[in-house]
């Protein structure tokens, strides 16, 4: 990722960059302790701690951009079922090119594979009706997916996570625990 960046660069530049990104995290960047540095996820993908993201591009069937906005209007935006999956952080749906192809960004935690495999077991539904309307999509189930898949997958050039090291989990655990605190404190006023 760096080295091929480095390429374009002349060692000057690439110094005075340096400089300049030291100088910027010493006047701005908060040590908050956690590690916020980005590896690979595997073939495609960039991970952080415990949360790894997946973006994708695709194009549209002919009604594919109508029929999503539809849905998202039936639903108020809720894809509540989405929460099945478990390790889904979040998700987001952009139209590109006048509402011809579809980009779609998550983050989640764990491997690439088993986040995949969850879509398919926990909201196959829910996905057919999704990308039911990019072209070509064979379908969760279909065994061609995960090609399927990485095939309109393009790795984020850059990528920050705030928590790294907590998984979905991990956070409604805490919540529930802040929330139990909460609520000794307000009966116990």
């Amino acid at each position: 990722m760096t080295t091929e960046n480095n390429e374009k660069l002349s060692l000057l530049d690439d110094v005075a960059l340096k400089a300049q990104m030291l100088m910027a995290n010493l006047k701005e960047g908060a040590n908050d302790g956690y590690d916020h540095s980005v590896t690979s996820a595997g073939e495609k993908g960039l991970k952080s701690g415990k949360v790894s993201e997946l973006t994708a591009i695709a194009p549209l069937t002919k009604d594919g951009a109508a029929r999503i906005k539809r849905i998202l209007e039936i639903t108020k935006g809720n894809l509540a079922g989405a929460t099945n999956v478990g390790t889904l952080h979040d998700l987001r749906l952009v139209f590109l090119d006048n509402d011809t192809k579809l980009l779609f960004c998550t983050a989640y935690d764990g491997d690439w594979d088993a986040y995949i495999n969850d879509f398919a077991t926990k909201i196959p539904e829910l996905m057919d009706l999704l990308f039911g309307n990019v072209e070509g999509w064979p379908g969760i189930k279909s065994p061609t997916v995960k090609q399927f898949i990485l095939d309109h997958q393009i790795t984020a050039t850059g990528w920050y996570v705030g928590v790294p090291h907590l998984t979905v989990r991990d956070i409604a655990r805490n919540d529930k625990i802040v929330r139990g605190i909460n609520k000794a404190i307000e009966q116990a006023q």
